[in-house]
């Protein structure tokens, strides 16, 4: 009983020396120290970094990768089931089996349904969409006032100049 304590000692007492060792001491005995300014800045994928770092992201990115979380896990949950079906079927608990997943099935649909028709996985919000295409149109029927205007000789009639 006291060897196998005495082994798990052993271990955790050479892996605690292993890192040390190989981060404390071997890193500062094998890498060049050579700080700078570029060292100093913050990788951003190549581009130079701007603006705060604290800025306010759109809830939408959280709804979409929350709405993708659970029908992962969906699909994480049906393959062992899948798995499972033959040997259940054969167990003649078939039916059974098969009506539980369609309810699981049934409820995730439900949720995606509600999700959908809240429009929380559109990717431009319903009324942000609205908003551009009343300004779409209203650009639009700018443009073909002026278009009009541009094509009516000076001095017509509807100016009352002749």
């Amino acid at each position: 009983m006291f060897s196998d304590f005495l082994v798990v000692l052993v271990f955790l007492i050479f892996g605690v020396s292993f890192v040390i060792l190989n981060i404390h001491i071997l890193s500062k005995l094998l890498r060049r120290d050579a700080p700078g300014h570029v060292k100093g800045l913050s990788y951003e994928c190549g581009e130079p970094a701007y603006g705060s770092s604290f800025i306010r992201f759109d809830i939408r990115f959280y709804v979409i990768a929350l709405v993708f979380l659970i029908f992962d896990v969906e699909v994480v949950f049906l393959v062992p089931w899948a798995v499972a079906l033959k040997g259940m079927a054969a167990d003649g608990m078939g039916m059974l089996a098969f009506g539980e997943a369609a309810l699981f099935v049934a409820i995730l649909t439900a949720g995606l349904a509600y999700v959908w028709a809240k429009g929380d996985i559109e990717w431009i919000p319903k009324t942000l969409r609205m908003a551009r295409e009343t300004q779409a149109e209203g650009d639009a029927a700018r443009a073909a006032v002026e278009a009009k205007a541009a094509h009516e000789p000076v001095g017509s009639a509807a100016d009352g100049g002749g």
